[in-house]
């Protein structure tokens, strides 16, 4: 049962002194890295200088009224004029302009630098890597293999040629210039660094004429092409516009076009007209069908229903008087019979009524047919004149068309003549025109102090940063990824058990728990067991419970040592007091107290000896029983009548009996066992046990409704878990030190 705790800012303090060699350690290798790439970096001074230059598109309204490109909106623009600004052919102007004899050896002096510690460390494996080759041959394979391979392909060593002085400077150049934009402004910052800063200043500013000179190229060249292509194609539109103005001319000649137009425009308002006079016949038609398709039945009660029918004159009269010779005859049947002279009277009235009613039906269903044959027969009158109006339209259709098809040949050639005589007016006036305006706002000036001193500064900085950071957040990393039990209260938190004990890590390898306990009384071990022991016996308002079986959750958490340990402090109060070794599949209790291990509690359950073997006196006040020889059935055994009988009698007699029974976790041994107890002790080993475990093996107890008593935290160290006040459990140090 996991409950809400409220973090506190103690917590996180907590995690981090849990976790404090892990993040010291990250702290440590962080800054160590960081120093040495600091101190081992290259020695030599670096000068650098900056112009800042803006940078923003050409804005400027065409001649023809429109803008140029450079207008709409471009997220790569700056992006773009970096690259540019950065390119071969900057470099290569800013060579020319400066000089390539004058400057190269400001590159590239002849004067060799002390080489790094680093460097010097290369070098060193790089020989050593040379010399392995040649001992075990490779370096003559590879040599064969390159002269191999200069044979095939017809190139050999001494053909390459080195690259010139201005490439080498030009090259330099390229990698050495850095572009910056400043956010949120046009400006753009031009850098270049240099162990010379009179030759960073040169190059900075060479760098923004030589980008102004290019675009200003660049423009140049495509202007030029433009005008030239826009010349030859002007003269090719010309000669295509006097053409269609031809054949539109000879086609109006030849088919009297005029007297087609008038004819074209009379056309569609009657096709108009015909066609909504056709949709209306149509309509109507469809209506008189409806009703002429119900008189076409037989059954007069049906034809009675129609509405055009049932609205005649005529037969409403009929109706009314056949209603009313009905009633009469209602009324006679109830005086007279059916033979009486005026019910025989009245039934011929009413006969003679309905023939007339029948004969108006069918004179009704006769008009409403004349009505649909006349409404077809208009229909398809109209649908005619529909068609010869339209036929004749498709006919001059035909002529139509071609003369729009030449019309808008016409219109088209002349449209496209028109702009490109205007574009090629314009391009002569603004040919020189920039797409992109740049302005040189500060140029570089003479760099006074060398970058590299702030750089190391600024590193060994942010190392320290990182390192303590990336500390932390290794610290909290780890104790995410952490799923054991650690201290007393996260097991209290976590699961609503009281954790009656705390038992301290042994660090002392060359002795056990308990060569400890009992060589030392007073030591913070011997005194966490008997904290362990006024727990339980306060644990119950009433009486402490007199049978207690302490299991683990699994093997190696120490519950044989716990359980002997206890039954020892327990004893030191005058208490008789029984240790049970019930872990039948791997005993130990016989080993930690010297004892022979012929006959036990297994002889006793198996019927090999009629009573159980106690061995008396172990310790003042203090019984042991021995598992005896290993069983093949120690689960059946356990479960007999005969272990609960034997524990009846045993407590009679001990004020205490203590059972160590196996590890829950993969075993019904303990389940068994605690049916028979008052009391159940969990151990769990601190930083080993994972909650997992733990929450599966309190399942398995509460399942068979166990008596838990608490849990024992074993191999508890209360530095390593982060317990913000450092002399937790250092109370009890007299005997240890």
């Amino acid at each position: 049962m996991e409950f809400n705790k409220e973090i506190h800012i103690r917590d996180y303090i907590q995690v981090i002194l849990k976790r404090k060699n892990s993040a010291i350690t990250f702290f440590t290798i962080t800054v160590v890295v960081t120093i040495i790439a600091a101190l081992t970096s290259s020695s030599i001074p670096m000068f650098t200088a900056t112009t800042d230059v803006m940078i923003e598109k050409n804005n400027t309204v065409s001649l023809t009224g429109y803008r140029y490109a450079g207008y709409n909106y471009d997220p790569f623009f700056t992006t773009t004029q970096s690259h540019i600004i950065s390119s071969a052919k900057v470099a290569k102007k800013v060579v020319d302009s400066l000089g390539s004899e004058k400057i190269y050896d400001s590159f590239f002096p002849k004067t060799e630098f002390e080489k790094s510690f680093l460097a010097g460390i290369k070098t060193w494996f790089s020989n050593l890597y040379t010399s392995a080759k040649k001992i075990i041959g490779i370096e003559q394979l590879s040599s064969i293999d390159l002269e191999t391979n200069q044979n095939i392909t017809g190139f050999a060593s001494s053909e390459y040629v080195p690259p010139t002085k201005t490439e080498q400077i030009e090259s330099a150049i390229r990698g050495g210039i850095i572009v910056m934009p400043v956010e949120q402004t046009k400006i753009v910052q031009i850098s270049f660094s240099s162990t010379n800063p009179a030759i960073a200043m040169q190059v900075a500013n060479s760098v923004a004429q030589a980008y102004i000179d290019v675009l200003l190229d660049m423009r140049m060249q495509t202007s030029n092409y433009s005008i030239n292509w826009m010349k030859k194609k002007a003269e090719s539109q010309r000669e295509e516009l006097e053409e269609s103005e031809k054949d539109l001319h000879n086609y109006k000649k030849k088919y009297n076009i005029v007297t087609i137009e008038d004819r074209l425009t009379i056309l569609p308002e009657r096709l108009s007209s015909l066609s909504s006079k056709l949709t209306q016949a149509e309509a109507f038609r469809k209506e008189l069908f409806a009703v002429y398709s119900q008189t076409l039945t037989n059954d007069y009660d049906i034809l009675e229903t129609i509405p055009s029918i049932a609205d005649n004159a005529s037969f409403n009269i009929l109706n009314k008087e056949t209603l009313l010779v009905e009633q009469n005859i209602s009324d006679l049947s109830k005086k007279y019979g059916k033979k009486h002279p005026k019910m025989i009277s009245a039934r011929n009235k009413l006969k003679s009524l309905k023939i007339k009613k029948q004969q108006e039906l069918k004179k009704a269903s006769l008009i409403i047919k004349n009505k649909y044959l006349l409404a077809q027969s208009n229909e398809k009158k109209l649908s005619d004149m529909f068609n010869q109006a339209k036929f004749e339209a498709e006919q001059l259709s035909e002529k139509s068309i071609q003369l729009d098809i030449l019309k808008r040949k016409v219109t088209t050639n002349k449209y496209l003549y028109d702009a490109l005589i205007k574009s090629l007016k314009e391009k002569g006036l603004t040919e020189k025109n920039q797409l992109v305006n740049v302005w040189v706002l500060r140029k570089a000036e003479l760099p006074m102090m060398p970058i590299n001193t702030q750089k190391k500064k600024r590193n060994i900085l942010l190392g320290i940063i990182l390192g303590l950071f990336g500390g932390i957040g290794v610290a909290f990393f780890l104790e995410y990824l952490d799923n054991t039990a650690r201290t007393p209260e996260d097991l209290e938190e976590k699961f609503d058990i009281p954790v009656i004990g705390t038992i301290e890590l042994h660090k002392n390898k060359e002795e056990t728990i308990v060569e400890n306990f009992m060589k030392k009384p007073d030591s913070s071990i011997a005194e966490g067991f008997k904290s362990l022991r006024t727990s339980i016996f306060l644990s119950s308002a009433d009486t402490p419970p007199k049978t207690l079986m302490i299991t683990s959750v699994e093997k190696q958490d120490g519950k044989s040592s716990v359980s002997l340990c206890l039954a020892a402090t327990m004893a030191q109060t005058d208490k008789n007091i029984l240790l049970i070794d019930a872990d039948m599949r791997r005993p130990t209790q016989h080993i930690a107290s010297g004892l022979l291990n012929s006959f036990g509690l297994s002889s006793y359950l198996a019927g090999v000896t009629p009573k159980i073997k106690i061995n008396k006196d172990c310790l003042k006040n203090l019984d042991i029983v021995t598992s005896g020889p290993i069983p093949p059935n120690p689960s059946e055994l356990l479960h007999s009548a005969k272990f609960a009988r034997m524990l009846d009698v045993i407590k009679t007699k001990y004020d205490v009996v203590i059972i160590d029974s196996p590890p829950i976790t993969g075993v019904t041994d303990p389940i068994i066992i605690s049916n028979q107890t008052e009391g159940v002790i969990l151990v769990t080993s601190a930083g080993k046990t994972t909650y997992d475990k733990i929450s599966k093996v309190i399942k398995q107890l509460e399942d068979v409704t166990a008596p838990m008593t608490g849990i024992i935290l074993n191999k508890f160290n209360a530095k390593d878990s982060g317990y913000l006040y450092s002399n937790y459990g250092d109370y009890y140090y007299s005997s240890d030190e």
